[in-house]
């Protein structure tokens, strides 16, 4: 049995835009950082093993402080990559309804299907992002792993995980919070979900 904190990196520059960040290497902002700080905290109290990031700088950072203060040392996989948005990279919903507006109502009403033009399969990186946690829990079979990743990545894991349609996946969970938990645990090949957006500021553990 091995339980994952999932966590959405802390806000971006990008956020009260809502621009869709996928693998551009957008920075935190101050209030970012402060709940950087504030999972960092948190984690103190959770009895963490193991902490993993995604390579871009806004999880690195968000995980970063709670893994110095759990002694561990961050570890980073390349799985845990945002989407690729492709045209939709770094635009708006408005602007990209300028740009190319019948492909976008084609991505809203099947994500999956009609991915954002030119960006990467959801299918892709579900399957990408499962195969990274099945690694880290044959790594850590009993362990509480704290996971620092993205909005749409860890939005299509849940769905793949817990046998969701992947096309579902913007309604079933229609957002994430930064710096939120949501907790899973893996075991015999099956997955619960034990908390969802919890703030991390008021979250208490969950116990075996």
């Amino acid at each position: 049995m091995t339980d994952f904190i999932l966590v959405r990196h802390g806000e971006t520059v990008w956020h009260a835009e809502n621009r869709y960040a996928g693998r551009t290497d957008v920075p935190l902002t101050d209030h970012g950082r402060e709940q950087a700080a504030t999972l960092a905290n948190w984690a103190t109290t959770a009895d963490l093993t193991a902490v993993w990031s995604s390579p871009l700088s806004r999880a690195r950072l968000t995980a970063g402080p709670a893994a110095e203060a759990c002694g561990l040392t961050p570890r980073i996989d390349e799985r845990l990559y945002e989407l690729d948005f492709g045209q939709g990279e770094g635009l708006t919903r408005d602007e990209m309804r300028h740009r190319f507006p019948q492909q976008l109502d084609a991505f809203l009403a099947d994500p999956v299907e009609h991915h954002l033009p030119g960006g990467e399969d959801p299918r892709r990186a579900a399957g990408r992002a499962a195969a990274c946690l099945a690694d880290i829990a044959r790594e850590h079979p009993h362990g509480r792993i704290l996971l620092v990743a993205h909005s749409t990545l860890v939005r299509v894991l849940l769905c793949h995980l817990l046998g969701i349609p992947l096309a579902d996946y913007r309604r079933v969970f229609p957002e994430l919070h930064n710096g939120a938990l949501t907790e899973i645990r893996v075991e015999d090949g099956r997955t619960a979900l034990l908390r969802l957006n919890t703030p991390a500021m008021t979250a208490i553990p969950v116990y075996h």
